[in-house]
């Protein structure tokens, strides 16, 4: 998502930017959660840094990040946060601003697939209904995010017109093809998920 022909265009054509932003939430988040990260540091870290990365897990900060809820919110929420506001140009013309919005991407997806698909122990562990409760109530907030993207006959973002290219779809045509993306591509992976 960050290190290949994707990230050379994700401000070029919004449909990759989408893209980009669905393997970080998408793929790369529950694929990270199902590699047991904490317990591979925890194994393989000493006595004084397995301490310290302990009391960072038992910390009030993390407790209330870890909750299923917060983290539900913010990671069906983040979306609609960036693309209705004026955070989204701001990311497409500042590439430190894009590159905290990605980090954001990752721990949002991390939160929210870890109780889901995590290997690690937790605190907040579902159970198997519970998992797919917090999965499904999700797909109809991602898809209506993917359709109202679809259907909008303006451009998010003053940036997106201005993107420099001689090829592909116009601007807003992308921006359509990007709603679908979002809205297809995200049903795909929580069914997947579901199943």
């Amino acid at each position: 998502a960050l290190l290949s022909p994707i990230e050379a265009y994700d401000t070029v054509l919004f449909s990759v930017h989408v893209v980009q932003h669905m393997l970080l939430t998408m793929a790369a988040a529950p694929l990270l959660a199902m590699g047991a990260p904490v317990t591979l540091a925890l194994r393989a870290a000493g006595a004084k840094p397995r301490r310290r990365i302990v009391r960072v897990l038992h910390s009030p900060p993390v407790r209330v990040l870890g909750h299923p809820l917060v983290a539900w919110v913010l990671f069906t929420l983040s979306l609609y946060a960036l693309y209705f506001s004026p955070l989204f140009d701001l990311s497409l013309r500042r590439p430190f601003v894009h590159d905290l919005v990605h980090l954001h991407f990752l721990a949002a997806g991390l939160l929210f697939w870890w109780p889901v698909v995590g290997v690690d122990p937790t605190r907040w562990r579902l159970p198997h209904i519970a998992r797919l409760l917090f999965v499904f109530l999700m797909v109809p907030f991602h898809a209506f995010l993917g359709v109202a993207i679809m259907n909008s006959g303006r451009l998010l973002a003053p940036s997106l017109a201005t993107f420099r290219r001689s090829w592909g779809p116009a601007p807003l045509a992308d921006q359509q093809a990007g709603g679908a993306i979002l809205w297809g591509a995200g049903d795909l992976v929580a069914i997947g998920a579901v199943l």
